[in-house]
């Protein structure tokens, strides 16, 4: 088994239709999403490594010093499976793009640190 972060895309997804929701459609759409999310953990425990969580603000350190920058990362897991395909398609239908206004999920294989 091979261990894959995987990262939730695009917070903002429809954003647009999210946001013409009256507030009492966000909660409750808020409430559905989390217990769908829940599910999803639950049907998928044996396979997850570390549950993650959802990420802040962004700061790029570089040569020319520390500055804040903006990117699509909203949250991340570790999960453990067989391939990357089979990672990949853990995140089929997930509540982050099917209630969420977020956009997709993507994975990628933790490679082992090379050795000298």
């Amino acid at each position: 088994m091979k261990n894959f972060l995987a990262v939730y895309m695009g917070m903002g997804g429809d954003k647009d239709a999210w946001n013409a929701l009256s507030e009492a459609e966000r909660k409750e759409k808020e409430k559905e999403g989390m217990v769908q999310w829940g599910k999803w953990m639950d049907d998928h425990r044996a396979s997850i490594v570390e549950a993650g969580g959802p990420l802040g603000k962004t700061k790029r350190t570089d040569r020319e010093g520390v500055s804040d920058i903006k990117n699509e990362m909203g949250a991340y897991i570790v999960v453990q499976a067989a391939s990357h395909e089979e990672a990949a398609k853990m995140f089929e239908n997930h509540p982050h793009f099917t209630i969420f206004p977020g956009e997709w999920v993507e994975t990628m294989e933790i490679m082992p640190m090379p050795t000298m």
